[in-house]
């Protein structure tokens, strides 16, 4: 079975790197920009994981785990911070809001497979 991940990223170049490096891997992939489209895609399509850069924009990305987890039907999916911001204080701010881990960037791909894969087995 095909996992399906949804990307939130608004860098265009990042965003791509994502979902080709996810769909090389063979993940069913699809991506928002933006906190809007982001949460039309989980309410309409409900992912097996989030991968979610926390600044996006101007817009908080910490909006999106948050909502989730007070939702019955999303609280369980994994949220994977993607994000530069990677101090230790930062990473906890992220788990408080609702994400299961964090990777900074630039991405380790080994790190983020191993993050994804425990995330999805559980």
């Amino acid at each position: 079975m095909n996992h399906s991940v949804l990307v939130v990223e608004d860098n265009a170049l990042n965003s791509e790197l994502l979902c080709d490096w996810l769909g090389a891997h063979g993940y069913a992939v699809s991506n928002a920009s933006d906190l809007a489209s982001a949460f039309q895609s989980v309410r309409d399509h409900p992912p097996d994981i989030v991968l979610l850069d926390v600044q996006l924009g101007n817009e908080d990305g910490l909006a999106l785990p948050a909502w989730m987890r007070k939702q019955p039907h999303l609280g369980n999916v994994p949220v994977i911070a993607v994000t530069a911001h990677a101090m230790v204080t930062e990473q906890e701010a992220f788990l408080l809001a609702g994400c299961n881990a964090c990777v900074s960037k630039p991405i380790n791909f080994k790190l983020l497979a191993e993050q994804m894969s425990h995330w999805l087995s559980g």
